[in-house]
């Protein structure tokens, strides 16, 4: 291993490593969560307003949005196309069929509960397989294949063993994948 010369180049390569580190992403994971949260905030406002007549809720929205546009950039600082759109509009569906599945768990409905956690989870891992680069054009996403997520306690500038998300080691198609990359990548869990 060559010896690193300087403060920059040791954070360089930190910073490289973090990216092919589960624990990089989980912070943008509890992101996404408070985004799913502000994008349902702009719906209740807009509901609210109309339920009640009271413009003042309309008059919210705006800021709302704001935030949630600022911290969609950290998770979403460059894309073609209508990625930013595709994946707000990814994060609000996850978001509500969790919903419908609580109320459905609620009421006694276990199989359509957990159909419906399953669906939103699928779309959760469709935001992340597109915007990490597995899902469209290439699949330079990547992580640490010999560490689980959970058993990840700091960056590992040393290892090699990295694996693509095309290469995944399970059957089933791209969702089955892009669910696997996500259960081993993307865990809040980790501190």
């Amino acid at each position: 291993m060559e010896k690193i010369k300087n403060v920059r180049e040791f954070v360089e390569k930190l910073d490289a490593a973090k990216k092919v580190n589960p624990k990089d992403l989980s912070s943008d994971q509890d992101l996404t969560i408070g985004i799913m949260n502000l994008i349902s905030i702009e719906e209740h406002l807009m509901f609210s307003g109309a339920k009640t007549g009271k413009h003042d809720f309309y008059d919210l929205i705006d800021e709302v949005r704001e935030q949630r546009k600022q911290m969609m950039q950290k998770i979403i600082p460059s894309y073609e196309g209508e990625v930013w759109c595709i994946s707000k509009h990814l994060l609000a569906a996850a978001m509500r069929l969790f919903e419908v599945g609580t109320k459905a768990l609620a009421a006694g409905d276990k199989d359509g509960a957990y159909d419906l956690f399953d669906r939103s989870y699928g779309l959760y891992c469709i935001f992340w397989g597109l915007n990490m680069g597995g899902l469209v054009g290439g699949a330079d996403v990547k992580w640490i294949k010999t560490k689980p997520a959970k058993q990840v306690s700091k960056v590992d500038t040393k290892s090699t063993d990295i694996v693509e998300i095309n290469e995944l080691p399970q059957a089933g198609g791209k969702m089955s994948k892009l669910k696997n990359w996500v259960k081993n990548a993307v865990n809040c869990c980790i501190e």
